[in-house]
């Protein structure tokens, strides 16, 4: 499988084509459709993946297809007939997912190479409608899939971290090299998989979302300082945190009982 001529990538969408056929395969092979799956491509580009997931993906339900790009909808509508490939125009940032998943008859895996400049927007959206969405399979910029599966005592923890492990369980998969792509980036890329699942209780979301930013809007201060006027040293303690402690060295539990009690 390969692209015969890639069409020039537009750097205000963010594009780098995947165009290693291995690096293809490989994706395919963890993600694994099956033909009943609702399977939904982001960012399809020239349609490298897209070729090789209408053969794996067999074909009952059709590979839905969101490209921003108009001027890459003509091919993307020439690789197969509408019931197998449904193209849709626009923007991920503005899909309604749950719409998709109600036409499908059934949760959407979601799988695509994203732009580095709108994937963790674009993590967040799908999250907040994750009950649509069976998993995720989402090639990265490395250190945001870093920051995604870092946990306490890593320099890469943090909000994007904690908001993201409370809402899917995250795994980085393989690391990818410039090299794969067309044009080359100056980054490396990793790709991940994000599985939804409930870790919180769906009220308990904002108040998480509240302590986690407080406790890193600045890094290099203790707890004690980031929390001022919202829990004093003693109600620190209480909920066995120590005050003079930073955020990065609290581990998920303890920002749930700050989060409980922020509640209360």
């Amino acid at each position: 499988m390969q692209v015969a001529k890639l069409p020039q990538a537009k750097k205000r969408f963010g594009q780098n084509f995947l165009v290693q056929p291995a690096i293809v395969s490989r994706i395919v092979a963890v993600v694994a459709p099956r033909p009943n799956d609702a399977l939904l491509e982001i960012g399809p580009g020239p349609g490298a993946l897209t070729q090789a997931l209408l053969t794996a993906h067999g074909g009952v339900e059709p590979l839905r297809v969101i490209e921003l790009d108009r001027d890459l909808l003509a091919n993307l509508h020439a690789l197969a007939p509408a019931e197998r490939l449904q193209v849709i125009a626009g923007d991920a940032l503005q899909v309604d997912f749950h719409r998709l998943a109600q036409e499908a008859g059934q949760p959407l895996r979601v799988v695509g190479n994203l732009p580095y400049n709108v994937s963790t927007p674009l993590i967040f959206h799908l999250l907040e409608q994750s009950d649509a969405i069976v998993d995720m399979h989402f090639m990265l910029q490395k250190e945001v899939a870093d920051r995604l599966a870092a946990g306490p005592g890593s320099s890469a923890y943090g909000r994007l971290s904690l908001m993201v492990q409370a809402q899917a369980q995250v795994e980085v998969l393989f690391p990818v090299a410039p090299g794969n792509f067309r044009p080359v980036p100056k980054v490396d890329s990793a790709f991940v998989r994000l599985t939804p699942y409930r870790r919180l209780v769906p009220e308990l979301l904002p108040p998480f979302a509240r302590v986690v930013s407080l406790a890193f809007a600045q890094r290099r201060k203790t707890l004690a300082n980031n929390f001022k006027g919202v829990f004093d040293s003693a109600m620190l303690e209480v909920l066995e945190i120590a005050p003079s402690a930073r955020a990065e060295t609290l581990d998920f539990a303890a920002f749930v009982r700050l989060a409980e009690a922020l509640a209360q």
